[in-house]
């Protein structure tokens, strides 16, 4: 059986309600995680490490393709013939969201957080870079304080209580070959997402979804300066961020799904079709205009 095949888009299906199964009751920050969820977590990585662009009906995109995403209105800067990033909702459900990033050749979604929320991420074309980082605890002395004197030095005034103490976990690479990289509230819950080699598209579920509301807002970062690390052998890079707005070279816009319609919804239990993703775009600050929704 072909990946496409009228039969094979329900894998769609089974990834939603498998995430639904997983993200019922997930571990919060600093929670130990238990049998149920490690086991329905595994189940859901599976099926992901199984998807294929073909199954969303994805095809993939040459490096001179332009998206048929939403316009940007005049504004400083500009992006020649659309959006360097466009997001397809599939579903969202309180427990979780489920959509696909496409990502132009050379595009970049910058260093963002995922509060309290747990993610998993698989290419569906293309290659992705992924450098990923967590905050750590602001030091209270000795010469960890002294670095933080020192890069807070580089800051204007109003700036210094923007400034974060993170590590930098991992930088790797992922293609439709890969498995998914995951994230958790306190496991690479930073990450930068940058398109290699041409333009590339990801399947994306975030646990639960965002909502300023639930202080689940996006907050993006950039690096200011590396820590000294007491162990140069490390591989593990501490790093200085500092809190920023949105990048003025930044914005997502919105295209429909392609897969078959009310797919990814059917067999979810009675969940409502409706979809959420006014709210979603306006925690993450990544769209300028509310795409339609059913």
């Amino acid at each position: 059986m072909m990946p496409g095949d009228s039969n094979m888009t329900s894998i769609v299906q089974r990834i939603a309600r498998q995430a639904l199964l997983a993200f019922r009751s997930p571990p919060r920050v600093g929670e130990e995680a238990g049998k149920s969820f490690l086991e329905n977590q595994s189940k859901l990585k599976s099926l992901m490490t199984e998807v294929r662009a073909a199954d969303l009906q994805l095809a993939p995109r040459r490096g001179d393709d332009s998206s048929p995403g939403v316009s940007p209105p005049a504004l400083p800067f500009s992006h020649h013939g659309g959006p360097p990033v466009t997001y397809m909702h599939i579903c969202e459900t309180d427990q979780f969201s489920m959509g696909v990033f496409l990502l132009k050749s050379g595009a970049s979604i910058p260093l963002h957080d995922h509060p309290g929320m747990h993610g998993m991420l698989k290419v569906m074309y293309g290659k992705v870079r992924i450098s990923c980082f967590d905050r750590l605890e602001r030091p209270a002395g000795g010469t960890q304080a002294a670095a933080a004197a020192a890069a807070a030095s580089q800051l204007a005034p109003a700036q210094r209580d923007a400034l974060r103490r993170a590590v930098l976990r991992s930088t790797e690479e992922y293609t439709e070959e890969s498995a998914p990289c995951v994230l958790s509230p306190d496991r690479d819950n930073l990450h930068r997402i940058d398109a290699v080699d041409g333009p590339t598209a990801f399947m994306d579920i975030l646990a639960p979804p965002y909502d300023p509301d639930e202080d689940r807002d996006c907050h993006y970062y950039k690096v200011l300066a590396e820590a000294k690390l007491k162990d140069p052998e490390h591989k593990e890079k501490e790093v200085w961020l500092v809190e920023i707005s949105q990048p003025p070279d930044f914005w997502c816009g919105a295209e429909p799904y392609p897969g078959p319609e009310g797919n990814p919804l059917v067999l979810l239990g009675g969940l409502s079709g409706r979809t959420v993703l006014g709210r979603w775009i306006a925690a993450r600050h990544w769209s300028l205009h509310k795409p339609e929704t059913d």
